[in-house]
């Protein structure tokens, strides 16, 4: 009976390199992602002298959307990858940059990442108001207001536990 325990421990603990599919998937995605970047880059390059100032606004934010969009999916591939399937070797200066993200930290860092992507997209939705009815411009601006709550309710939910766990090693 131990045997069939310590086969299916075994089984269940290696089942996280199924998780390396995903990583990958999502670094391709990225990849695709830069292509399109490229794409909205040069349109504003192209553009550049024909824009209204609001105009040249709304597409400077429309990639600094896709930077943060960008970013969210590596800080997600490195720390899902770090937290879940392997280690990256702590030697290597390559990834110093990196800190420690456990599972909690992650969650905060996401949920700002989706605040400043929300922010930025109800920034451009605001900037163009009259092309928007006002029940829409509601509905956009609760969503909004719902991923802020969310955000600090997980930080302050975060520092609970981590005073918790502070006071129990005191």
């Amino acid at each position: 009976m131990k045997s069939l325990e310590l086969l299916v421990e075994r089984i269940i603990l290696s089942s996280r390199w199924i998780l390396v599919v995903f990583y990958l998937g999502l670094a391709a995605a990225l990849a695709i992602y830069a292509v399109s970047f490229g794409y909205k880059f040069l349109k504003v390059v192209a553009g550049v002298f024909q824009y209204e100032e609001a105009d040249m606004i709304l597409a400077i934010l429309g990639l600094i959307d896709a930077a943060l969009v960008a970013s969210l999916i590596v800080m997600v591939m490195i720390s899902g990858y770090e937290n879940f399937v392997s280690r990256f070797d702590e030697a290597d200066d390559e990834v110093s940059f990196l800190g420690k993200l456990d599972s909690g930290s992650l969650k905060i860092k996401v949920a700002s990442s989706i605040v400043a992507i929300s922010s930025i997209h109800l920034l451009q939705v605001f900037l163009n108001a009259t092309q928007y009815e006002n029940a829409k411009l509601m509905w956009l601006t609760m969503m909004h207001l719902a991923f802020v709550v969310s955000a600090l309710l997980l930080g302050f939910l975060e520092r609970i536990i981590m005073s918790k766990a502070k006071s129990k090693d005191a």
